[in-house]
């Protein structure tokens, strides 16, 4: 697997990195690590909401322009036809609120393999929004990994995860597909799951529950299942959900927000990203087997810690909600979150992650919007009465050996949302007049005020509020060790350590360390001693946005230095260390015009090719720069 020096595509050191998938090797002889040949491991990605193309199944002819909607064709994501026949698409896009069956003039179906998932719309759209998966495969190919190594499991993410297995058998195909990896590769598989994809796994691994005998489930789970990689995970939910459901997030497509709103409630999917508290929990499906509670099955189990009610804002910063009604007619629900009331003035009124996830918000604006109705309905049937269990409660730790937490951190992130009347007619009828952010150390408004809340000293990722992103934090144990260091490529000089920092179980862990300014760092906690035979970890990495995580190069990049150090049979320690940080890959290497030769020399050296065009294309890596991974070991 050597590389001489006309190598243009990959070096030795890129191949090392990979060795574990595509050349094999030993096992670290350790409990926590897969015992076997690392050539043996597949990579199964499950995308998130909105990152997997749906094609059509039917033929649906469109007046008044050419482009009808023929089998197989792309509708999402078809931003032609979207612009030239915005009916016939939305016909193709839009569920029935209620059953969640498709139009009676179109249906559509996600696509299948890993086309599926990496350019939503080829060509056309160049945003995040179209090219989600695209990097991240882009560096499987360059770095030589067998095709049949990396699986995508694409779903239909319009539908609530019952309706997914009721229709699509999904989760028994996802079952099917652990068991035929294992058996094509011969080893278990490393999940990679982004978004809403992590909602989607979590199910899989309750549904999973009742489809393997007890005494077995753990031993399936061992035997296919090796890492989790839980990238961005809205771990208790998403503002942005709460804002769809009541007036449409367009996500920068050429349509209207009422037709987004339109949309999305009929999505059942939407309320799986639901806003909910972290002191409220559900019954266990499972344990009501073996307690004698199985005939009880219809009564659902669902309360709340007197935590929830001591706080104010279920353990959120801010109240998420904020709505005006008219005060000619408030219900009970409506008194019992009043804020503020003037005779014949509207009434405010305030909700928090609780109160969404119950429906409380629902049944107190259902005189004033017909969309609750159905999304009352969608909300009992689909999660509350779930018959696997109820989504809209707080995450444990997956029962998975090596589990790692990644999402990005410290940019400004909505938590909370003013509506009002707009005048307008459904779907337009309401209006956001304000947003609450998040920023460090402070909730403010969009006009700068500053909000009452419990801010937080670290923010989200633009998209999910850090409280959510970060409650993976609870699955440490009592001591972790924090490294901080920066996300380029350096010498060690910047790296901060603490060892055996106390955790709390319920609270927060900041790594309490200084920054230098205007560097991007990534924070490491981990802990492989809390839990016998298992390892945890969580990474923050300072300004990722939400949606552009998984292209990342520095996750790329400490994600494949794990796995190199997992397979070194003389590893020292249970994680890859942090001390230095050099070029990995041809494009790490630059033109230093400071010292007029190629930055990193020690790694890296001029070397032109042809179609070079300027001289940081010519800085490549050397053929021995691949000592430079026993560091990690």
């Amino acid at each position: 697997m050597g590389a001489n020096s006309k190598t243009v595509t990959a070096s030795f050191t890129v191949i090392a990195v990979f060795f574990l998938i595509c050349g094999g090797g030993a096992a670290v002889e350790d409990e926590t690590e897969f015992h076997g040949d690392y050539s043996k491991l597949s990579g199964i990605i499950i995308p998130g909401f909105a990152s997997t193309q749906l094609r059509a199944w039917s033929i649906l002819d469109c007046p008044y322009t050419p482009l009808d909607f023929n089998p197989l064709d792309l509708v999402w994501l078809d931003t032609t036809k979207l612009l030239s026949a915005v009916n016939c698409w939305f016909k193709c896009m839009v569920l029935d609120p209620y059953n969640q069956t498709d139009h009676p003039e179109c249906k559509s179906r996600p696509d299948s393999g890993l086309s599926a998932i990496t350019e939503l719309d080829p060509g056309y759209i160049t945003g995040p929004l179209s090219t989600v998966w695209k990097e991240w495969l882009k560096w499987c190919v360059e770095f030589g990994i067998e095709a049949n190594a990396i699986v995508a499991v694409p779903y239909d993410w319009r539908l609530s995860p019952t309706k997914l297995e009721e229709r699509d058998l999904y989760f028994h195909k996802l079952k099917l597909t652990f068991e035929t990896a294992l058996k094509l590769r011969g080893g278990p598989s490393i999940v990679f799951a982004h978004s809403m994809g992590n909602n989607v796994f979590r199910y899989f691994l309750e549904w999973l529950r009742l489809e393997i005998a007890p005494k077995h489930y753990l031993e399936w789970l061992d035997q296919h299942i090796h890492a989790y990689f839980a990238v961005g995970a809205p771990l208790l939910g998403s503002v942005e959900a709460i804002k769809s459901t009541l007036s449409g997030v367009t996500f920068g497509l050429p349509v209207s927000e009422g037709t987004a709103r339109l949309l999305s409630n009929s999505f059942a999917s939407s309320l799986w990203l639901m806003p909910f508290s972290k002191n409220c929990k559900g019954d266990n499906t499972f344990w009501t087997h073996f307690s004698g509670g199985a005939a009880k099955k219809d009564k659902r189990v669902y309360h709340c810690d007197d935590e929830e009610y001591q706080s104010k804002y279920s353990g959120w910063p801010t109240n998420i909600i904020n709505i005006e009604i008219p005060s000619t007619s408030v219900t009970e629900t409506a008194l019992a979150n009043m804020t503020s009331m003037e005779c014949g003035l509207p009434t405010l009124l305030s909700f928090t992650a609780r109160e969404l996830a119950d429906g409380t918000l629902f049944k107190a604006i259902e005189d004033y919007d017909p969309d609750s109705k159905r999304m009352l309905h969608q909300l009992k049937k689909l999660y509350h009465d779930d018959p696997v269990f109820n989504p809209l409660t707080p995450w444990e730790r997956p029962p998975i050996k090596n589990v790692f937490c990644i999402y990005g951190a410290h940019l400004k992130t909505e938590v909370g949302y003013y509506f009002a009347p707009s005048g307008k007619p459904y779907p337009d009828n309401w209006i956001i007049t304000d947003v609450i952010y998040e920023t460090e150390g402070s909730l403010v408004s969009r006009s700068g005020t500053v909000v009452d809340g419990n801010a937080g000293p670290i923010t989200g990722d633009e998209t999910v509020p850090y409280h959510s992103l970060s409650w993976c934090k609870n699955w440490l144990g009592p001591k972790v060790n924090i490294t901080m260091a920066p996300q380029p490529e350096h010498d060690g000089s910047d790296v901060h350590v603490e060892l055996n920092v106390e955790h709390e179980h319920g609270s927060d862990i900041i790594a309490n360390m200084t920054k230098a300014p205007r560097v991007k760092y990534i924070t490491f906690y981990e802990d492989s001693e809390s839990i016998s035979g298992k390892r945890t970890a969580v990474w923050e990495l300072d300004k990722t946005n939400h949606r552009n995580i998984v292209r990342s190069p520095v996750l790329m990049r400490e994600l494949w230095l794990q796995m190199w150090h997992d397979i070194q049979p003389g590893a020292k320690s249970k994680f890859v260390t942090k001390a230095k940080r050099g070029p990995l890959r041809d494009t790490d290497c630059y033109w230093d015009y400071g010292k007029a030769c190629c930055a990193w020399q020690e790694y890296c050296e001029y070397r032109y090719s042809f179609g070079d065009v300027h001289l940081g294309q010519s800085c490549r890596l050397r053929n021995t720069s691949a000592n430079m991974l026993l560091q990690y070991i």
